[in-house]
């Protein structure tokens, strides 16, 4: 191929090439193209293989050179890198010159500007020299016990109320009838039999528990609620209804006693057995929040440990997402408190620092991965596709097919798991002492490292 490459410029971390590829070599391509596939072409008026070649031209001409285009594209761009000896951080970005319906018509060379960061030559920090302390807390009886009454709760049943003046209160289980009513219609969706609605616990719209307080059995109701205006149904937002309500039934809450009888309703041979799998369960729980904060204290030191130039577009790409969500926050009044004061300026400062944070940090877990040959398996890359699938319900034959035959998908789902994988090297090889802390210490949330703001 005698294409031409010149170097337009090479500032920090920022490539910037110039590729020529002559029209002769495109077209002596698409004749090539062309040969191959005409003994193939089934055409009305020819005989199989018979297809004269200009008339081949003629058709799919324009459709061919664009695929050669493509293909020479993509070449082209991996001899650039290759022969510059190039690592690319990220997808080249490619910027034809000229008019390239021209070039698809055979008429002119193919001319495009290849701009590329390349990853920053570093050495990392040996992992055997860092020193790390991994907070520890150990789950108390009075804790398990306090689990235990919880769960109890959670489990407890309702039983018919009995006597003469029965009225339902705050807490209790009412078993209903309704029909709901737009000026006098009922809508769809507005109408059930024998639901089972526990008064105060927010299930239906606001207002329609709280006028079934005071309520008997076997009485009829009429509940009249104004639907929130940014109620997930548009036709019903905002609107007044009536709801016509027959209760069948008032129940009183009967706690679950913490025994036997409990843990076996649960599936478990005993309270001892129940007991035993509610502390291993805080157990789990107190040794994640132990793993994030070392793994937090990690990223710390690294991110202090490293200072290398970092590049442009990848550092863009990852504060172009953080600011999006930023500004999504903004419309939803969700920004932090301490960021609403702030103005547009002195955010985007903020987050850029965070941006080349996490930049700097992934390229170093990347490089210390790199030189420890840490690989993601297919089977664990099929794991955590199944988990997240399984959190589509129904969906979840199809979200797995998506990722199946999705890269980028793929490669979202790889990144955490060599991050983790990562870190665990890390962690294995450094010094790391325990150190007993307090519950409230341990599950205390880390502010943000000295000058990130936010």
């Amino acid at each position: 191929m005698s294409m031409q490459i010149v170097e337009k410029s090479g500032e920090g971390l920022s490539r910037v090439y110039g590729v020529t590829v002559p029209v002769s070599d495109l077209t002596e391509k698409l004749e090539a193209r062309i040969a191959e596939i005409t003994p193939t072409l089934n055409i009305k008026g020819f005989r199989p293989g018979k297809v004269p070649t200009a008339h081949v031209r003629r058709l799919y001409g324009k459709a061919l050179m664009t695929e050669v285009v493509e293909q020479t594209l993509t070449e082209t761009t991996q001899k650039v890198l290759e022969d510059n000896k190039l690592r690319p951080a990220g997808e080249p970005d490619l910027k034809p010159e000229g008019d390239i319906n021209q070039v698809i018509e055979g008429k002119a060379d193919l001319s495009y500007e290849l701009a590329v960061d390349i990853m920053p030559e570093f050495d990392p920090v040996d992992p055997a020299t860092l020193e790390l302390t991994r907070p520890v807390y150990e789950p108390s009886d009075a804790e398990v016990d306090e689990a235990l009454t919880e769960l109890a709760s959670q489990n407890r049943t309702y039983e018919s109320r009995t006597g003469k003046t029965v009225k339902a209160k705050d807490g209790d289980m009412v078993v209903i009838d309704f029909v709901g009513k737009l000026d006098g219609e009922a809508f769809a969706g507005g109408t059930a039999n024998d639901a089972e609605l526990v008064l105060g616990s927010g299930q239906f719209i606001p207002g329609f528990e709280d006028q079934l307080v005071g309520a008997k059995p076997d009485s009829d109701v009429e509940v009249k609620v104004t639907f929130p205006e940014d109620y997930q149904a548009a036709n019903l937002a905002g609107k007044e209804a009536v709801f016509e309500v027959k209760v069948k039934d008032v129940k009183a809450p009967v706690d679950a006693e913490p025994n036997d009888a409990l843990a076996e309703r649960l599936g478990l041979e005993s309270l001892d057995k129940l007991k035993e799998l509610l502390k291993d369960n805080l157990k789990q729980q107190y040794a994640q929040a132990s793993r994030f904060k070392l793994k937090r204290a990690l990223l710390d030191q690294l991110d202090s440990k490293h200072d290398f130039p970092l590049p442009p577009k990848m550092v863009d790409a990852e504060f172009a997402t953080i600011w999006s969500q930023v500004q999504q926050d903004k419309t939803n009044g969700s920004l932090p408190a301490e960021d609403a004061d702030k103005s547009d300026e002195q955010l985007q400062t903020e987050y850029r620092k965070i941006a080349e944070r996490r930049v700097r940090l992934g390229l170093v877990l990347a490089e210390i991965g790199r030189n420890n040959n840490v690989q993601v398996t297919d089977q664990e890359l099929a794991n955590a596709m199944r988990q997240e699938a399984m959190r589509y319900g129904p969906q979840a034959q199809q979200v797995f097919d998506l990722f199946r035959n999705n890269p980028n998908a793929q490669a979202q789902l790889r990144a955490p798991i060599f991050e983790d994988k990562v870190v665990d090297l890390i962690t294995s090889k450094a010094k790391v002492e325990e150190q007993s802390v307090s519950k409230d210490e341990l599950l205390k949330e880390d502010d943000l490292p000295e000058g990130y703001g936010q």
